[in-house]
């Protein structure tokens, strides 16, 4: 009796799995090269953030430098960090210094691109300034495949879908 009863609720238990997987938020993987201008010092520390579109922090995509003793130099980032505390370092890699590039990777949910939010790449160094959205832009299908000039440490940012 009781197996009979399994069968008539598996094919509806199967039917219910298929909607909820057919749910799942689909993600882009970009390329991201972030080519900074010629300043002397020491490398920069770049927090790449997606900004909801309240203008909140939503989630780190990535950062350019991994000795977080420094993390605090990114200031605004710092703030949603600190009170987050989030385990950074799968998406972190080396500071970037003057005139050179990075190359990164990051995933960004399809769902937020045309919806409002945007990227931002706060930049800091040693020593000197800090800036809170060298590169500020929305993320719409147009911007993400496009070279987005910075205003401090970052020359420029180019995003290509992968």
């Amino acid at each position: 009796m009781k197996k009979m009863q399994i069968f008539k609720i598996l094919p509806l238990l199967i039917l219910v799995f298929f909607i909820f997987s057919s749910f799942r938020i689909k993600a882009t993987s970009y390329k991201c090269m972030i080519q900074m201008t010629n300043y002397s010092g020491e490398g920069a520390y770049i927090a790449i953030s997606l900004i909801d579109p309240k203008g909140d922090y939503e989630k780190t995509l990535h950062v350019q430098g991994d000795d977080d003793e420094w993390y605090f130099d990114i200031t605004e980032w710092w703030k949603f960090q600190g009170k987050k505390r989030a385990n950074v370092d799968a998406v972190t890699g080396a500071t970037v210094g003057g005139g050179e590039r990075a190359i990164n990777i990051i995933s960004i949910d399809d769902d937020k691109i045309d919806a409002g939010y945007r990227i931002r790449f706060e930049s800091a160094v040693e020593d000197q300034e800090y800036y809170k959205d060298d590169v500020e832009f929305e993320l719409t299908s147009e911007n993400v495949r496009s070279k987005i000039e910075g205003k401090g440490f970052i020359r420029y940012v180019r995003m290509i879908p992968q």
